[in-house]
Parts: C-alpha cells; sequence; structure tokens
C-alpha cells in the first residue's frame, strides 16, 4: 500500500472518528446508519481537501482582520453542506454547524498529536560550537546550519 494511500485513509479514519464524537456531544448533528456516517466523513474529507483551499484564498482579507477565526465559520459551512447533500446525516442549523465544526477541529487536532500525522512538524537542531552533548557522527554541512533552528 502506497504512504499516500495509507496517509488519505489515516485522515478519512480521524475525521469519521470526529464526526462520530461530535454527533454524541451535539444532539443536532446524527446520522442514520454507518454507511450515510462513511459517506458524509468521505465527501467532508474531499470538500476540506479541494473547496477548503478556495475558499480560504477567497476570504483571505476577512481571515486577516478576524486573526483566522473566520475559518470556524468556513469549516461550519462546508459541514453544512455535507448535510445538505446527504439524506442520511442531518445537521439542523448554521449554529449548530458551528459547534459541530469546533468539536470536530478539536478530536481531530488530539488525534493527530496521537497518532502522529497532521503536517506540522517541529524540530530543533543545535548548530556546531553551540554547547550541548558531543555531535555523535559528523554529518555533511549543509546552508543555513549555523545555529538552532526551528523549523514547522
Amino acid at each position: 500500500m502506497s504512504e499516500s494511500l495509507k496517509n488519505f485513509l489515516k485522515r478519512w479514519l480521524i475525521t469519521t472518528l470526529a464526526v462520530l464524537v461530535a454527533t454524541q456531544i451535539i444532539s443536532e448533528i446524527r446520522y442514520d446508519d454507518w454507511q450515510s456516517l462513511v459517506l458524509a466523513t468521505l465527501t467532508l474529507g474531499l470538500l476540506n481537501s479541494f473547496l477548503r483551499p478556495v475558499l480560504m484564498l477567497l476570504s483571505l482579507p476577512i481571515l486577516l482582520l478576524t486573526l483566522g477565526l473566520f475559518t470556524l465559520v468556513i469549516n461550519a459551512g462546508l459541514l453544512m453542506l455535507v448535510g445538505k447533500l446527504f439524506k442520511g446525516f442531518h445537521v439542523e442549523s448554521f449554529s449548530t454547524a458551528f459547534w459541530g465544526s469546533v468539536v470536530i477541529s478539536l478530536v481531530s487536532v488530539l488525534l493527530n498529536a496521537v497518532t502522529g500525522g497532521g503536517r506540522i512538524q517541529a524540530s530543533i537542531q543545535r548548530g556546531p560550537g553551540q554547547g550541548g552533548a558531543s555531535p555523535g557522527p559528523s554529518k555533511p554541512k549543509r546552508p543555513g546550519d549555523d545555529g538552532p533552528v526551528i523549523d514547522v
């Protein structure tokens, strides 16, 4: 199985679990059967992959003005759209979708942190002559390797 397929399936599983948690916490978000939940989360994942970046770009001035909080409105809109597309997946109102998207985002962040997923990785490297433990085997020096680096 290719690495990209593994990553896709992992993200899909995390999204499904996050939506499942949201349906347990928020009674106005519900699904009729497992097939509806699986199809809704697949659609939500696809919308987040393709439509969300376009929406983020188009709403960039509002995102900057609200310091990124408008992202929650975009996420809620996508969740509402999924609720409209599938008869077996129900989202009652925009405020329900808003709070559901907050729950889904928090659960997704937690699950990505636990499983080591996500796109944000941080590493701190110590350059030569900056103290600390002995460097061990020497690596070839690359441009920009002259100090501590926080790579995000």
